[in-house]
């Protein structure tokens, strides 16, 4: 029985829960939820306006939760102390001078197509706040633990959308990051997930698996009679508050019937040389996934990259273990997107929330370190093949070209043609811009 007498009212109207569920909106079941719940009226209210100047431009933002050891990976201190430098021998790349950690060969061998920003830097060592900070280009109150303002993937869904029909604007692999959220722009620009490994052998997006027993006849059925039941509702809604409902409904009906996003998300279709070339590990199968993803029209992918970068003990140990997987997945990925000709088409960027102590601490770990940390950029029709900024002699704090997490974003809006000062009103109505600061690193120019 349909729940409709079950919490009726909230705030004096009917609850948008207990009309959805009475409309069918859940389609027999499917977690589409996301796409579909209470959202602010602003949010309701507002269409993505693509600038007719806007290219269909898509950004790859692989985040590496934890905070990954730059000291280890990208900026290494041969010549510090032993209880700084760490165990790791430096290795030529293919930029004659530059030099990366030996765990990531797979990244030398490209680094003429990567741009390494050495100099970012903020003031934040705690992960939820930091990773918010990196997220959303703000720093939050100390305590937070979740979003504040919208992740750069909300913003781009809400100012951009698809590229394509059919497609959702933003999604994330394998779930959604824990400050990926979309804040006051409402829980419809959450990403569409995946809510499953590509690297299983059963891969299967849920959200997109129509259950047993609903065919394409009675998905038009359900069609036909929610819109018999907004014409009642729409009586019943004298806020406005379900303005624009039907508009998202409509939206996750054509992901869900698309055989465009169908055919995106199948993994399978890729030739086992190009799975190989990004790895059969989870880093590497999500990072593939990515490329089909925007290839097809998503404009904003957030791959989770898996491995363990919050490394306050055994360090090196875990970075033997965890690092090749993402080497050999960034190093696919770019290599991917150049072959297929993407690269002036998609932006790739890779960063964790902040980086790890110069100093080794007792447990052979290193802790917390938001002083200096490496960003990396590929793609996007950018100035790659470069090294930007560098750190002290213990790789501790920029000695130039500072940046911040503003910088970063705003380097990425650009690209997506998005004015980072542009503004949104959250729920108390007060207009806030996407970034409250940064411009992009003209460097990348």
């Amino acid at each position: 029985m349909l729940p409709i007498y079950e919490r009726q009212y909230q705030d004096g109207r009917i609850s948008r829960r207990v009309l959805l569920q009475a409309g069918g909106l859940a389609l027999g079941g499917l977690t589409l939820s996301d796409l579909l719940r209470e959202r602010s009226h602003a949010a309701l209210t507002s269409q993505p306006k693509r600038d007719p100047a806007q290219r269909e431009t898509a950004v790859i933002q692989v985040f590496m939760g934890g905070g990954p050891s730059h000291i280890d990976l990208y900026d290494l201190k041969p010549n510090a102390p032993a209880e700084i430098r760490g165990e790791f021998r430096p290795i030529s790349t293919r930029l004659p001078g530059v030099q990366l950690g030996e765990l990531m060969p797979q990244l030398a061998g490209v680094m003429d197509r990567v741009a390494l920003v050495r100099s970012v830097a903020h003031g934040n060592a705690s992960h939820l706040p930091a990773s918010h900070w990196m997220m959303t280009g703000y720093e939050p109150p100390p305590a937070t633990t979740g979003n504040i303002n919208p992740a750069c993937g909300a913003n781009v869904a809400r100012a951009r959308g698809p590229n394509a029909p059919g497609m959702p604007a933003y999604v994330s692999i394998p779930r959604r990051q824990l400050l990926g959220g979309p804040a006051y722009h409402g829980v419809a620009y959450n990403p569409f997930t995946t809510d499953s490994d590509p690297v299983e052998k059963n891969f299967a997006v849920r959200n997109l698996q129509l259950p047993a027993g609903l065919d394409g006849s009675r998905l038009h059925d359900r069609q036909t009679l929610l819109a018999s039941f907004d014409r009642m509702r729409a009586d019943l809604d004298n806020r406005g508050d379900l303005a624009g409902t039907d508009r998202f409904a409509r939206q996750a009906m054509e992901i869900i019937t698309s055989p465009k996003a169908q055919a995106a998300f199948d993994i399978a279709r890729e030739d086992d040389a190009t799975r190989e070339l990004y790895g059969r590990t989870s880093a590497g199968q999500r990072c593939l996934l990515a490329r089909r993803l925007v290839e097809a029209g998503v404009t904003f992918v957030t791959v989770l990259s898996g491995g363990e970068w919050d490394t306050h003990t055994s360090n090196f140990e875990i970075l033997r273990r965890d690092v090749p997987p993402i080497d050999r997945a960034i190093s696919g990925l770019v290599t991917d997107l150049y072959q297929r000709g993407l690269d002036r088409q998609v932006l790739v960027l890779v960063y964790g929330e902040f980086g790890r102590t110069p100093k080794i601490n007792p447990q052979a770990g290193r802790d917390h370190w938001p002083g200096a940390f490496s960003v990396l950029f590929s793609g996007g029709g950018m100035r790659v093949g470069q090294v930007i900024g560098a750190t002290d002699s213990h790789a501790a704090f920029p000695t130039s070209d500072p940046f911040t997490p503003g910088d970063v974003l705003s380097t990425m809006y650009n690209f997506l043609g998005i004015n980072p000062a542009r503004e949104f009103r959250d729920r108390a109505g007060r207009p806030l811009r996407i970034l409250p600061e940064g411009k992009p690193i003209a460097a990348l120019a």
